[in-house]
């Protein structure tokens, strides 16, 4: 049997429209999809009929699909001839584990084919208005996620010293700590700072604020996973109507 080939494909950070035109192609030939928690459903009006979906989530703070087992999955239904859609949010090389698979995939023989999509920490603080770099403000962005399997963390000073804009990943639930850490590395209080909640989407929520008052602002509207944090000049530039120091979109 002729093994079959497996797309890696990036969904967004939420908003159907915002998928590839090669990754509605990949959803629309695919006879086996394996999704994310974090892929919007609506995404699935452009699948055949007949295709087979697999919900394989993976949600911090939840229970999980193991990534072996994901893994595993793909490499047996290549292996019997399918073609295989793996939705990712986001960008699946960007905290997506798309490297991961590509490379078990590869060990595997199998073909398989990496599909760009927006990554949230670029498309989500669009939605809101927010350049993540900006001529005059900010010649950089670092991406960082908040949460690692070891509980190490990055070096604070280095990224304050930086002056990119940071973007964070997966930064709800450690937020105090995160703000703690860069305030103790000289990031000026008054740093402008948002967090977006289910960005691009029509329920977005978010506030936008200083990076003293920023868990503050987060804890007192409730807002939780899935969320990007930015903190940089740029937050400034965050829409008139979601600008006000702790306003709630």
């Amino acid at each position: 049997m002729t093994p079959g080939r497996v797309y890696l494909v990036g969904a967004g950070p939420g908003d159907v429209e915002l998928l590839t035109l090669k990754a509605v192609r990949a959803i629309g030939c695919a006879d086996v999809i394996l999704i994310d928690d974090l892929v919007n459903r609506a995404v699935l009006q452009l699948a055949r009929a007949d295709a087979r979906v697999l919900n394989v989530g993976k949600r911090g703070g939840c229970r999980s699909t193991p990534q072996a087992f994901i893994e595993r999955q793909m490499v047996r239904l290549a292996r019997s001839g399918k073609t295989i859609a793996r939705l990712k949010g986001g960008d699946p090389f960007v905290f997506g584990r798309g490297g991961e698979e590509l490379l078990t995939l590869q060990a595997a023989g199998i073909q398989a084919e990496a599909i760009s999509g927006i990554t949230a920490g670029i498309g989500v603080p669009a939605a809101l208005g927010i350049p993540v770099t900006h001529r005059g403000l900010s010649r950089g962005v670092t991406l960082i996620t908040g949460h690692t399997r070891d509980g190490s963390e990055p070096d604070w000073d280095a990224l304050v010293r930086s002056r990119t804009t940071l973007v964070i990943y997966m930064g709800v639930a450690g937020l105090e700590t995160i703000v703690r850490r860069l305030l103790a590395a000289g990031l000026a209080h008054t740093t402008p700072a948002a967090a977006i909640q289910n960005g691009t989407l029509a329920h977005q929520r978010n506030v936008v604020t200083t990076l003293a008052d920023l868990p503050d602002a987060v804890e007192a509207a409730a807002l939780g996973s899935p969320a990007v944090v930015v903190i940089g000049e740029v937050a400034r530039m965050a829409r008139p109507q979601a600008a006000a120091l702790r306003q709630v979109a």
